[in-house]
């Protein structure tokens, strides 16, 4: 199934928690957990999400590659100004998903549009 989640004036965690819960097929009667739903969600307006500045300066997204000298901060402001909204949802949307091997494919079913 297709849908459709407008971010319009929505925080940024509901609207990733709701994509979640939709790729994983939580909202079918036949949910099991092991299994691809087949349910693509696509999320619109990304750009006019709530956010305040507080938020964009404070909350730090954090990167460790396992190399000696290979962590590393951005901000939400920095990430916006780089990469733009979307990378917000799809980091967000990756982190609520189950870390097994569902996951990326989980992910090509998700779509941001700003």
């Amino acid at each position: 199934m297709n849908y459709t989640i407008d971010a319009t004036g929505i925080a940024l965690g509901r609207t990733a928690s709701k994509a979640a819960h939709l790729l994983m097929g939580k909202n079918d009667a036949s949910f099991a957990s092991n299994t691809l739903s087949g349910n693509k969600v696509v999320i619109e307006n990304a750009s006019k999400m709530k956010l305040s500045l507080k938020q964009k300066t404070t909350i730090l997204h954090e990167k460790y590659t396992g190399y000696p000298g290979g962590f590393s901060r951005h901000s939400v402001a920095e990430i916006i100004e780089k990469k733009g909204h979307k990378e917000l949802f799809r980091k967000a949307v990756y982190g609520m998903l189950p870390p097994n091997k569902l996951r990326p494919r989980l992910m090509k079913n998700l779509t941001i549009s700003d």
